[in-house]
Protein backbone atom coordinates (compact mmCIF):
# COMPACT_ATOMS: atom_id res chain seq x y z
CA UNK A 1 0.00 0.00 0.00
CA UNK A 2 1.02 3.80 -0.75
CA UNK A 3 2.55 5.88 1.98
CA UNK A 4 0.43 8.34 3.82
CA UNK A 5 0.92 11.84 2.21
CA UNK A 6 -1.72 13.39 4.52
CA UNK A 7 -3.66 12.62 8.05
CA UNK A 8 -6.71 14.63 8.47
CA UNK A 9 -8.05 14.88 11.71
CA UNK A 10 -11.88 15.32 13.54
CA UNK A 11 -11.30 18.34 16.49
CA UNK A 12 -14.00 16.93 19.07
CA UNK A 13 -13.08 13.81 21.05
CA UNK A 14 -11.15 12.86 18.53
CA UNK A 15 -7.46 15.61 19.01
CA UNK A 16 -8.82 16.97 22.40
CA UNK A 17 -11.29 15.42 25.05
CA UNK A 18 -14.62 17.46 24.52
CA UNK A 19 -17.21 19.30 22.36
CA UNK A 20 -15.57 22.86 21.63
CA UNK A 21 -19.51 23.92 20.84
CA UNK A 22 -21.14 22.79 23.89
CA UNK A 23 -18.89 24.98 25.79
CA UNK A 24 -16.63 22.51 27.21
CA UNK A 25 -13.65 23.28 28.58
CA UNK A 26 -11.36 20.84 26.09
CA UNK A 27 -8.25 19.83 26.69
CA UNK A 28 -5.75 17.97 24.69
CA UNK A 29 -5.46 14.41 24.68
CA UNK A 30 -2.22 12.78 25.77
CA UNK A 31 0.55 12.36 23.04
CA UNK A 32 -1.30 14.15 20.37
CA UNK A 33 1.16 17.37 20.03
CA UNK A 34 3.87 14.77 20.53
CA UNK A 35 2.42 12.35 17.51
CA UNK A 36 1.50 16.09 15.33
CA UNK A 37 5.31 17.39 15.73
CA UNK A 38 6.90 13.82 14.88
CA UNK A 39 4.42 13.70 11.81
CA UNK A 40 5.41 16.82 10.44
CA UNK A 41 8.53 16.23 11.10
CA UNK A 42 8.91 13.17 8.90
CA UNK A 43 7.20 15.26 5.52
CA UNK A 44 3.91 13.76 6.31
CA UNK A 45 1.17 16.66 5.49
CA UNK A 46 -1.62 17.19 8.25
CA UNK A 47 -4.99 18.95 7.96
CA UNK A 48 -8.65 18.62 9.70
CA UNK A 49 -12.27 18.02 9.11
CA UNK A 50 -14.43 19.23 11.88
CA UNK A 51 -17.84 20.07 12.24
CA UNK A 52 -17.00 23.72 14.34
CA UNK A 53 -16.54 27.31 14.49
CA UNK A 54 -13.46 28.12 12.41
CA UNK A 55 -12.70 30.81 14.49
CA UNK A 56 -13.17 28.95 17.60
CA UNK A 57 -11.46 26.11 16.85
CA UNK A 58 -8.24 27.64 15.15
CA UNK A 59 -7.92 29.95 18.06
CA UNK A 60 -8.19 26.56 20.49
CA UNK A 61 -5.11 24.94 18.50
CA UNK A 62 -3.40 28.30 18.80
CA UNK A 63 -3.95 27.85 22.49
CA UNK A 64 -2.47 24.50 22.56
CA UNK A 65 0.51 25.59 20.23
CA UNK A 66 -0.62 23.52 16.84
CA UNK A 67 -2.20 25.84 14.44
CA UNK A 68 0.62 25.95 12.53
CA UNK A 69 0.90 22.32 11.40
CA UNK A 70 -2.14 22.19 9.75
CA UNK A 71 -2.74 22.75 6.06
CA UNK A 72 -6.04 23.74 4.20
CA UNK A 73 -8.05 23.33 7.21
CA UNK A 74 -11.76 22.36 6.55
CA UNK A 75 -13.93 23.65 10.00
CA UNK A 76 -17.54 23.96 8.94
CA UNK A 77 -20.48 22.20 8.90
CA UNK A 78 -20.21 20.15 5.00
CA UNK A 79 -20.28 16.86 4.92
CA UNK A 80 -16.79 15.36 6.20
CA UNK A 81 -16.38 13.62 2.57
CA UNK A 82 -16.48 17.23 1.43
CA UNK A 83 -14.18 18.62 3.86
CA UNK A 84 -11.71 15.42 2.59
CA UNK A 85 -12.17 16.13 -1.25
CA UNK A 86 -11.48 20.25 -0.39
CA UNK A 87 -7.83 19.25 1.19
CA UNK A 88 -7.24 16.70 -1.34
CA UNK A 89 -7.73 19.05 -4.47
CA UNK A 90 -5.72 21.84 -2.40
CA UNK A 91 -2.91 19.46 -1.75
CA UNK A 92 -2.92 17.75 -5.31
CA UNK A 93 -2.44 13.69 -3.99
CA UNK A 94 -4.22 10.42 -4.44
CA UNK A 95 -7.20 10.05 -2.16
CA UNK A 96 -5.21 6.63 -1.57
CA UNK A 97 -2.84 8.43 0.30
CA UNK A 98 -5.25 10.00 3.15
CA UNK A 99 -5.97 8.54 6.21
CA UNK A 100 -8.52 10.20 8.57
CA UNK A 101 -9.22 10.17 11.70
CA UNK A 102 -12.46 10.70 13.61
CA UNK A 103 -14.67 9.29 16.98
CA UNK A 104 -18.05 9.07 15.35
CA UNK A 105 -18.59 5.69 13.45
CA UNK A 106 -21.17 7.50 11.33
CA UNK A 107 -18.69 10.00 10.09
CA UNK A 108 -16.18 7.43 8.89
CA UNK A 109 -18.52 5.32 7.37
CA UNK A 110 -19.86 8.58 5.20
CA UNK A 111 -16.05 9.58 4.15
CA UNK A 112 -15.96 5.60 3.47
CA UNK A 113 -19.54 5.29 1.30
CA UNK A 114 -17.88 8.58 -0.91
CA UNK A 115 -14.17 7.49 -1.07
CA UNK A 116 -13.88 4.14 -0.08
CA UNK A 117 -9.88 4.78 -1.23
CA UNK A 118 -9.61 7.12 1.92
CA UNK A 119 -7.71 5.05 4.78
CA UNK A 120 -10.37 5.79 7.84
CA UNK A 121 -9.62 5.00 11.51
CA UNK A 122 -11.60 5.33 14.67
CA UNK A 123 -9.42 7.74 16.48
CA UNK A 124 -9.27 5.90 20.29
CA UNK A 125 -6.82 4.20 17.37
CA UNK A 126 -4.51 7.26 17.99
CA UNK A 127 -1.73 6.23 20.35
CA UNK A 128 -0.28 3.55 17.80
CA UNK A 129 0.00 5.50 14.99
CA UNK A 130 3.47 6.54 15.03
CA UNK A 131 4.48 3.02 14.56
CA UNK A 132 2.09 2.36 11.69
CA UNK A 133 4.28 1.07 8.47
CA UNK A 134 2.33 3.16 6.22
CA UNK A 135 3.22 6.86 8.60
CA UNK A 136 6.94 5.38 8.56
CA UNK A 137 8.72 6.60 4.80
CA UNK A 138 11.66 4.86 4.49
CA UNK A 139 14.02 8.12 4.01
CA UNK A 140 13.57 11.58 5.88
CA UNK A 141 14.85 13.77 3.65
CA UNK A 142 15.80 17.80 4.20
CA UNK A 143 12.88 18.03 1.53
CA UNK A 144 10.42 16.11 3.20
CA UNK A 145 10.95 17.29 6.69
CA UNK A 146 10.50 21.01 5.04
CA UNK A 147 7.50 20.04 3.38
CA UNK A 148 4.77 21.92 5.58
CA UNK A 149 6.77 25.21 4.90
CA UNK A 150 6.76 24.21 0.89
CA UNK A 151 3.38 23.97 0.79
CA UNK A 152 2.73 27.53 3.01
CA UNK A 153 5.04 29.36 0.35
CA UNK A 154 2.64 27.69 -2.53
CA UNK A 155 -0.03 28.99 -0.65
CA UNK A 156 1.37 32.30 -1.03
CA UNK A 157 2.33 32.11 -4.61
CA UNK A 158 -1.00 31.34 -5.63
CA UNK A 159 -2.76 33.97 -3.23
CA UNK A 160 -0.43 36.45 -5.29
CA UNK A 161 -1.38 34.82 -8.20
CA UNK A 162 -5.40 35.14 -7.65
CA UNK A 163 -5.01 38.81 -7.50
CA UNK A 164 -3.11 39.69 -9.84
CA UNK A 165 -4.55 41.17 -12.90
CA UNK A 166 -1.85 41.06 -15.45
CA UNK A 167 -1.19 38.53 -18.22
CA UNK A 168 -0.10 35.26 -16.78
CA UNK A 169 3.51 35.75 -18.59
CA UNK A 170 4.12 38.63 -16.68
CA UNK A 171 3.32 37.00 -13.32
CA UNK A 172 5.54 33.90 -13.72
CA UNK A 173 8.35 36.41 -14.69
CA UNK A 174 7.92 38.44 -11.86
CA UNK A 175 8.14 34.99 -9.75
CA UNK A 176 12.18 35.01 -10.54
CA UNK A 177 11.76 31.31 -11.36
CA UNK A 178 15.08 29.27 -11.58
CA UNK A 179 15.11 25.69 -13.01
CA UNK A 180 18.50 24.03 -11.86
CA UNK A 181 19.69 20.35 -13.51
CA UNK A 182 22.60 18.70 -11.98
CA UNK A 183 23.66 15.31 -11.94
CA UNK A 184 22.73 13.27 -8.98
CA UNK A 185 25.24 12.48 -6.28
CA UNK A 186 25.21 10.44 -3.59
CA UNK A 187 23.62 12.82 -0.90
CA UNK A 188 20.53 13.19 -3.45
CA UNK A 189 19.75 9.57 -3.73
CA UNK A 190 17.32 9.21 -0.95
CA UNK A 191 15.22 12.19 -2.58
CA UNK A 192 15.49 10.66 -6.04
CA UNK A 193 14.14 7.26 -4.35
CA UNK A 194 11.30 9.33 -2.48
CA UNK A 195 10.30 11.21 -5.93
CA UNK A 196 9.50 8.07 -7.18
CA UNK A 197 7.64 6.66 -4.70
CA UNK A 198 5.46 10.02 -4.08
CA UNK A 199 5.23 10.89 -8.17
CA UNK A 200 2.07 9.75 -10.18
CA UNK A 201 1.34 12.72 -12.39
CA UNK A 202 4.11 13.96 -14.25
CA UNK A 203 5.99 10.11 -13.45
CA UNK A 204 7.03 8.55 -17.20
CA UNK A 205 6.69 4.79 -16.00
CA UNK A 206 5.07 4.64 -11.99
CA UNK A 207 8.22 2.05 -11.15
CA UNK A 208 9.67 2.82 -7.84
CA UNK A 209 13.56 2.56 -7.37
CA UNK A 210 14.99 1.80 -4.24
CA UNK A 211 18.06 3.70 -3.32
CA UNK A 212 20.90 0.89 -3.95
CA UNK A 213 19.51 0.67 -7.48
CA UNK A 214 19.65 4.52 -7.98
CA UNK A 215 23.49 4.18 -6.44
CA UNK A 216 24.12 1.52 -9.35
CA UNK A 217 22.80 3.73 -12.03
CA UNK A 218 24.74 6.75 -10.96
CA UNK A 219 27.88 4.86 -11.26
CA UNK A 220 26.81 2.67 -14.68
CA UNK A 221 28.72 4.18 -17.62
CA UNK A 222 26.00 3.55 -19.29
CA UNK A 223 23.48 5.46 -17.88
CA UNK A 224 23.09 8.81 -16.76
CA UNK A 225 20.87 10.63 -13.70
CA UNK A 226 19.89 14.04 -13.03
CA UNK A 227 18.00 15.59 -10.61
CA UNK A 228 16.58 19.17 -10.50
CA UNK A 229 15.62 22.09 -8.67
CA UNK A 230 12.71 24.75 -8.62
CA UNK A 231 13.20 27.65 -6.79
CA UNK A 232 11.66 31.56 -7.09
CA UNK A 233 11.21 34.82 -4.78
CA UNK A 234 9.34 33.00 -2.49
CA UNK A 235 11.87 29.95 -1.49
CA UNK A 236 13.01 26.51 -2.84
CA UNK A 237 10.31 24.05 -4.07
CA UNK A 238 12.61 21.90 -3.45
CA UNK A 239 13.98 18.54 -5.30
CA UNK A 240 11.25 18.30 -7.36
CA UNK A 241 12.41 16.53 -11.08
CA UNK A 242 14.01 13.07 -11.73
CA UNK A 243 15.29 11.94 -15.17
CA UNK A 244 17.43 8.66 -16.21
CA UNK A 245 18.41 8.04 -19.11
CA UNK A 246 20.41 5.18 -20.80
CA UNK A 247 22.48 5.21 -23.83
CA UNK A 248 22.33 2.82 -26.18
CA UNK A 249 24.87 3.00 -29.12
CA UNK A 250 23.77 6.32 -31.01
CA UNK A 251 20.35 6.82 -28.58
CA UNK A 252 19.52 8.34 -25.41
CA UNK A 253 16.36 6.19 -23.98
CA UNK A 254 14.54 8.41 -21.41
CA UNK A 255 13.88 5.12 -18.86
CA UNK A 256 12.39 7.55 -16.63
CA UNK A 257 11.27 11.07 -16.56
CA UNK A 258 9.33 12.79 -13.29
CA UNK A 259 7.73 15.74 -11.86
CA UNK A 260 6.68 17.03 -8.46
CA UNK A 261 2.94 17.21 -9.42
CA UNK A 262 3.40 20.54 -7.18
CA UNK A 263 4.80 21.81 -10.30
CA UNK A 264 2.72 21.24 -13.22
CA UNK A 265 1.01 24.77 -13.68
CA UNK A 266 5.25 25.70 -13.85
CA UNK A 267 5.34 23.74 -16.67
CA UNK A 268 8.97 22.73 -15.79
CA UNK A 269 8.20 19.27 -17.33
CA UNK A 270 8.56 20.90 -20.88
CA UNK A 271 11.35 22.69 -19.51
CA UNK A 272 13.05 19.21 -18.64
CA UNK A 273 12.53 17.50 -22.11
CA UNK A 274 13.88 21.00 -23.46
CA UNK A 275 17.27 20.41 -22.08
CA UNK A 276 17.47 16.52 -22.84
CA UNK A 277 16.53 17.62 -26.55
CA UNK A 278 18.70 20.18 -26.80
CA UNK A 279 21.66 17.68 -24.60
CA UNK A 280 21.20 14.47 -26.94
CA UNK A 281 21.45 16.70 -30.07
CA UNK A 282 24.41 18.50 -28.72
CA UNK A 283 25.93 14.52 -28.44
CA UNK A 284 24.93 13.85 -32.00
CA UNK A 285 22.26 11.50 -30.27
CA UNK A 286 18.81 10.05 -31.45
CA UNK A 287 16.35 10.60 -28.04
CA UNK A 288 14.28 8.39 -27.00
CA UNK A 289 11.56 7.53 -24.12
CA UNK A 290 9.44 4.72 -22.35
CA UNK A 291 6.06 5.86 -21.39
CA UNK A 292 3.72 3.33 -19.39
CA UNK A 293 0.36 4.71 -18.90
CA UNK A 294 -1.29 4.54 -14.86
CA UNK A 295 -4.29 5.49 -13.56
CA UNK A 296 -2.89 8.93 -13.14
CA UNK A 297 0.17 10.31 -15.52
CA UNK A 298 -2.03 11.62 -18.06
CA UNK A 299 -0.52 14.64 -17.88
CA UNK A 300 3.13 13.23 -18.58
CA UNK A 301 1.90 11.81 -21.73
CA UNK A 302 0.49 14.75 -22.86
CA UNK A 303 4.15 16.68 -21.58
CA UNK A 304 5.26 14.59 -24.10
CA UNK A 305 3.25 14.96 -27.10
CA UNK A 306 3.55 18.42 -26.76
CA UNK A 307 7.10 18.11 -27.24
CA UNK A 308 7.05 16.43 -30.17
CA UNK A 309 7.25 13.12 -29.28
CA UNK A 310 5.98 10.46 -31.42
CA UNK A 311 5.31 6.55 -31.20
CA UNK A 312 7.63 4.62 -32.56
CA UNK A 313 6.20 0.96 -31.18
CA UNK A 314 4.44 -0.46 -28.16
CA UNK A 315 5.39 -3.48 -26.42
CA UNK A 316 2.39 -4.74 -24.21
CA UNK A 317 1.66 -1.73 -21.93
CA UNK A 318 4.99 0.07 -23.28
CA UNK A 319 5.35 2.94 -25.80
CA UNK A 320 8.41 3.83 -26.95
CA UNK A 321 8.56 7.35 -28.31
CA UNK A 322 11.02 9.02 -30.07
CA UNK A 323 11.41 12.66 -31.13
CA UNK A 324 13.46 13.32 -34.35
CA UNK A 325 15.27 16.90 -32.58
CA UNK A 326 14.56 18.94 -35.51
CA UNK A 327 12.34 21.23 -33.55
CA UNK A 328 13.38 21.78 -30.10
CA UNK A 329 10.99 24.88 -28.43
CA UNK A 330 13.18 27.08 -26.29
CA UNK A 331 12.77 27.53 -22.51
CA UNK A 332 9.78 30.08 -21.58
CA UNK A 333 11.62 33.38 -20.90
CA UNK A 334 10.13 33.87 -17.34
CA UNK A 335 12.50 30.97 -16.45
CA UNK A 336 16.03 31.10 -15.65
CA UNK A 337 17.89 27.09 -16.04
CA UNK A 338 21.16 26.08 -15.20
CA UNK A 339 23.33 22.91 -15.72
CA UNK A 340 26.02 22.61 -13.43
CA UNK A 341 28.50 21.19 -16.20
CA UNK A 342 31.22 21.10 -13.72
CA UNK A 343 29.70 18.09 -12.17
CA UNK A 344 28.41 16.69 -15.57
CA UNK A 345 29.49 12.56 -16.27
Amino acid sequence: MKEIKCVVWDLDNTMWDGILAEGDQVRLKPGIAHIVQTLDARGILLSIASKNSYDDAMSQLKTFGLDEYFLYPQIGWNAKSASIAAIQRELNIGMDTILFLDDQAFERDEVKSVYPEVTVVDSAEYNDMLAWPRLNPKFITEDSARRRQMYLEDQKRKAEEEEYEGPTSEFLAGLNMEFTVSVAREDDLQRAAELTVRTNQLNSTGIPYGYDELRGLMISPKHRLWICELTDKYGSYGKIGLVLVEAVEDVWIIRLLLMSCRTVARGVGSVLLTFLMKEAKAEGKRLQADFRRTERNRPMLMTYQFAGFKEASRVNDVILFENDLTDIQEYPPYIKVRYLENIRK
